[in-house]
């Protein structure tokens, strides 16, 4: 019997184990932590977003960097899969907007103990506390990995360590390390899907949530991220799911300065935005300017709208001009704030970057470079949005790499 080595017991590294384990060869599942899946117990906010209830194709389409090579591995192991999977070790799933898939329980704390139970019963052996140091090798071969725990000799091994995000969870790149070491080019990391910080102090703001709003982000003057959705204000910035998303295509241009332009109010066009505002100057003809926003926007909003308009806050209502109440609407529908940077890998879902793909095997994730190492999950460069897809990417690259290595 084969023995295979899987370093990391993540999304990716549990599925790969199991799989190897189920294609009849031992596997020996090495974990640096004192447990388990220790980030996907923060996935989801603590629901664990699974997968997303939707084709392939539809996965593909929300994969950025390198959708082409996760066909295969997709195709092999889809969302369905994951799904039936996950069902099969005993979790009942549910399905919400966006096609978002969670436990029923809301819990991920029990896809933690579905796999763990799973894995268990395919005779894994899991060794949890052991860190790799290294990965020793023999003519282009990898012979054994030197751990904290002592040295694991096996026929193939498979890297599912992650990447750099929430490196509380023990994602500090170790695993490019090793892939370095065995001759690999790792494309530059950054962190994604993360909150923005920005240059306008917006503090008196945090916790405030935005929902129903969209959002454009612009590079140079240029627009490369649109959205419509829910943005939620921090101490430091901004952050959300439209944010999150739009944070994966402006991370490497940070130094670019790039703008956010929010629309408070998506749904009324300009003419009809402007015949509320003059509803509501009407009612409160009387008060100042700055007391006048709180039926239009939440009220904690509307002193930053009142003072980005550039409209005295103490101005009687009856005494604005139109050019100021155009000026209003604009800020309303392009309520800007400048980007001075991301809140790091701390804070980061994912890690845009990693191996690069051509040095991978998009078939089996096996390396083109060493002839017994294979890779699965974030510290492959490919990366997707929000909504199920990285860690389908996690489950689909890990699966392919199990049964292959």
């Amino acid at each position: 019997m084969k023995t295979v080595i899987i370093i990391g017991g993540g999304p990716a590294g549990m599925t790969a184990a199991l799989a190897a384990a189920q294609t009849g060869k031992k596997a020996v599942l090495l974990e640096r932590n004192e447990k388990l899946g220790k980030k996907l117990y923060i996935t989801g906010k603590g629901r664990c977003n699974l997968t997303n209830n939707s084709d392939v194709e539809n996965h593909i389409k929300n994969i950025i960097s390198n959708p082409s090579f996760m066909y295969s591995a997709l195709y092999t192991f889809t969302p369905y899969d994951t799904m039936r999977l996950a069902e099969e070790l005993g979790v009942p799933l549910k399905t919400e907007r966006g096609n978002r898939v969670f436990p029923v329980s809301d819990k991920s704390s029990d896809i933690i103990k579905a796999f763990e139970k799973g894995l268990k019963n395919a005779g894994v052996k899991c060794v949890l506390n052991c860190r790799v140091r290294e990965l020793k090798s023999d003519k282009g071969r990898l012979t054994e990995a030197v751990t904290s725990r002592g040295s694991f000799s096996a026929d193939s091994f498979i890297i599912a360590t992650g990447g750099l995000s929430y490196p509380s969870t023990g994602s500090t790149g170790d695993g490019y390390k090793f892939a370095q070491d065995s001759g690999h080019s790792i494309k530059i990391c950054r962190p994604s899907l993360v909150g923005l910080k920005t240059k306008e102090e917006l503090s008196g703001l945090s916790g405030l949530t935005l929902k129903n709003i969209a959002i454009k982000a612009d590079v140079g003057g240029k627009t490369v991220y649109k959205d419509f959705g829910e943005l939620m204000f921090t101490h430091s910035g901004i952050s959300g799911p439209v944010v999150l998303s739009a944070s994966r295509y402006i991370t490497d241009e940070i130094e670019k300065e790039p703008v956010i332009y929010i629309d408070l109010k998506p749904a009324l066009d300009r003419k009809t935005l402007d015949k509320r505002i003059l509803r509501d100057f009407e009612e409160f003809k009387n008060l100042a300017f700055k007391n006048s926003l709180n039926k239009l926007m939440p009220k904690g909003l509307a002193p930053y709208v009142a003072e980005k308009s550039g409209i005295d806050g103490s101005k009687p209502v009856n005494s604005i001009t139109k050019e100021e109440r155009m000026r209003l609407e604009d800020v309303i529908k392009g309520f800007d704030v400048h980007i001075k940077s991301t809140e790091g890998f701390g804070q980061a879902v994912i890690t845009k970057g990693g191996v690069d793909v051509k040095e991978i095997d998009p078939s089996t994730m096996r390396s083109r470079l060493a002839e017994n190492l294979y890779f699965a999950g974030e510290i492959i460069d490919t990366d997707a949005l929000t909504g199920g897809y990285n860690l389908q990417i996690a489950f689909s690259t890990g699966y392919l790499a199990g049964i292959n290595a």
